[in-house]
């Protein structure tokens, strides 16, 4: 059957020994949520069975090729494990294929990447010399003859794996496939290699539909997006409050709301913006809405009121679709629109996107004095970076409507001793610690910039709009997380309201107010044209003007997770929002009981209304379906 039974198939060992590497980067390495014995028994196998059906195929290759073949695909396959060990310490994430495509960027991330390498990592490659070495080496210690009996057995083994592999995950998980926007249950229960298989074949479904698609899907999501429009136009006492002013409109980078009004070693982490609080309409509970975008999903979602795509980025996927965004509808009313980031203009594709949503400049870094003194992590500190930005405010056409980008709070969130006015957190976390310092800096930065807005005469005309873009600390850091915010542990309910940043909006001479119900990145849009007096009638968008009395009750997060007034949803788990008390748990797609039944369905009429919309949306992108819609928004004007 075998030309000689005391040889090793190297094809077995290739399989262990990958799959035991793979087992101990999900289990200790990731931090995936396990919630029963089950799911740990699924984690251990699926690495093997990955593996096995990979290096398996050698059996059907000659001597030569067949030992070419295990080294190489040791090799790529140990590269495709470590590239997605270093996108998760930074983004908590899985690498897609979209995000393959945003490539580009990592020719920009500097300092950042090498803190994610670290000096243990070489013993992932540990495999992968040990099959180089048995099969350059040790020739005649492993088998490369096989029996077509053996190679069909071969074969058919590692089938008979995997399906026993997927039918055990949906025994676990029902309908698992279905749940693309959650990569954490699929990998967890197919496989990090099967993973990319399915996102693979996903990838080519999604870019058929552009093709495909003809508009007969828009009277559907008209017909639900008319009702949200309905809210918008309600008039209220804010309504055209800003007509005619200034908007300037500033990202803050990786700033997230735990450090509002809170201290680090007896200092306050974010003075300016605690006292700004007072004089602005401040959201409490507002939450980003990003996914694999970041920074160009809020700018995505600010602009468009449309969510981002559950993978990669829209800004690189489809930034040449048609769109009615903000700087478009804004120039129709005669405003001129800029944005300054010092940074260069193609990184998340923003010259592409940029002029095709109707901005008239970008100020990228070519616009900017940029020197080795002023610059630090990700480029231009915000300090400079708005100091030299003034200049070109000042020259802009009136009324305009300006966006700045800030780069200092960035990751890995470094800052030099003449920047810091604040000590590090002291945890086991270095990128927690330096966190508040950067934060502090910002903060700084924009009471600056504030300063200069007023000598230079751009205050007074103006409304400011500050937001935090997206997370800055991600599920890597949760132990010194909880431990800042003195919890025993960061629950998924935790994780949710970590993911509230800042949004302030300043209007010179209007008393402020802090809101306290839910909102996000996906209202912004409708609640500035509601300031500026700009009806949005035939606009298509999710967003709710946040000032609207009787608007969306619940927030949807790209994840699938969502808020509510009263409750908060994610990984299957429904969580009173106010006390963090636990009221149902989803499992085997059926609700385990932890209180009243009646009280235990209280997040599932929200899943399938938070679907529908997350989908609607997602239709809108891939299929580019705004070429087939002509939107109508237009100036309110009063009897």
């Amino acid at each position: 059957m075998i030309q000689n039974k005391s040889k090793l198939p190297l094809y077995v060992l290739a399989s262990i020994l990958f799959g035991l590497k793979t087992y101990i980067v999900y289990r200790f390495l990731f931090t995936i949520s396990l919630d029963n014995t089950m799911q740990e028994f699924i984690l251990f196998i699926n690495p093997f069975v990955s593996a096995f059906l990979v290096f398996a195929i050698a059996v059907w290759f000659s001597r030569k090729r067949q030992m070419k073949f295990l080294r190489y695909a040791s090799l790529i396959g140990t590269i495709i494990l470590y590239f997605n060990l270093i996108f998760y310490r930074n983004f908590t994430d899985f690498i897609t294929i979209p995000v393959l495509f945003q490539g580009s960027n990592a020719t920009d991330l500097g300092s950042s990447l090498l803190a994610l390498v670290h000096l243990p990592d070489i013993l992932l490659f540990l495999d992968v010399l040990i099959i180089w070495y048995l099969s350059k080496k040790r020739e005649g210690m492993v088998m490369v003859h096989y029996r077509k009996r053996m190679k069909a057995f071969v074969f058919s083994l590692s089938i008979a794996f995997l399906i026993g592999n997927y039918i055990l995950a949906e025994i676990e998980r029902p309908q698992l496939l279905q749940r693309t926007f959650d990569r954490e249950y699929l990998i967890k229960n197919i496989g990090l290699f099967n993973y990319h298989v399915y996102d693979a074949v996903l990838h080519s479904k999604t870019k058929a539909q552009r093709v495909f698609a003809d508009g007969n899907e828009m009277p559907e999501i008209k017909t639900y997006v008319n009702e949200i429009n309905e809210v918008n136009n309600q008039d209220t006492e804010l309504f055209g409050v800003a007509k005619d002013k200034n908007v300037i409109f500033i990202s803050l980078e990786s700033v997230q709301s735990f450090v509002i009004n809170r201290t680090v070693n007896g200092e306050e982490v974010t003075p300016f913006m605690n006292d700004l609080i007072e004089n602005s309409y401040y959201f409490k509970n507002f939450y980003h809405q990003t996914e694999q975008g970041k920074t160009s999903d809020s700018e995505f979602l600010v602009d468009n009121s449309l969510y981002p795509l559950p993978r990669g980025a829209v800004f690189f996927t489809h930034g040449q679709n048609e769109y009615n965004a903000l700087p478009e509808i804004l120039k129709n009313q005669g405003y001129y629109s800029a944005v300054f980031h010092a940074n260069n203009k193609s990184f998340w594709n923003r010259d592409v996107m940029y002029d095709n949503v109707g901005y008239d400049h970008f100020y990228d870094e070519n616009a900017y004095q940029i020197t080795q003194e002023n610059t630090i992590g990700w480029g231009l500190k915000d300090k400079p970076f708005f100091e030299q930005s003034i200049k070109y405010l000042q020259s802009l056409p009136e009324p305009y409507y300006s966006k700045f980008i800030t780069l200092t709070n960035h990751y890995p969130f470094d800052l030099g001793e003449e920047d810091a006015s604040i000590e590090p957190y002291h945890s086991n976390s270095k990128t927690l610690n330096q966190y508040f310092p950067t934060v502090r800096y910002t903060d700084e930065a924009l009471e600056e910039f504030f300063d200069q807005l007023k000598q230079s005469g751009q205050y007074e005309d103006s409304i400011i709009v500050m937001m935090g873009d997206h997370y800055g600390i991600s599920d890597f850091h949760n132990k010194a997380m909880s431990m800042y915010l003195d919890k025993d542990e960061i629950t998924p309910y935790d994780h949710v309201q970590l993911q509230r940043v800042p949004f302030f909006i300043h209007i010179p001479g209007e008393e402020g107010k802090v809101f306290e119900k839910i909102a996000g990145q996906i209202d912004v849009k409708p609640t500035l044209l509601h300031l500026l007096g700009i009806e949005n009638k035939g606009d298509i968008g999710f967003g709710n003007n946040l000032f609207a009395e009787e608007r969306k009750d619940f927030i949807a997060l790209r994840d699938g997770s969502f808020i509510t007034d009263d409750y908060i949803y994610s990984k299957d788990q429904c969580f009173d929002r106010d006390t963090g008390k636990l009221l149902a748990t989803t499992s085997n797609n059926e609700l385990t009981n932890n209180e009243e039944e009646q009280e235990e369905n209280v997040c599932q009429p929200y899943k399938s209304i938070v679907q529908k919309e997350l989908s609607y949306s997602d239709q809108i992108i891939y299929g580019d379906l705004l070429r087939f819609y002509d939107s109508k928004v237009q100036v309110h004007t009063e009897e």
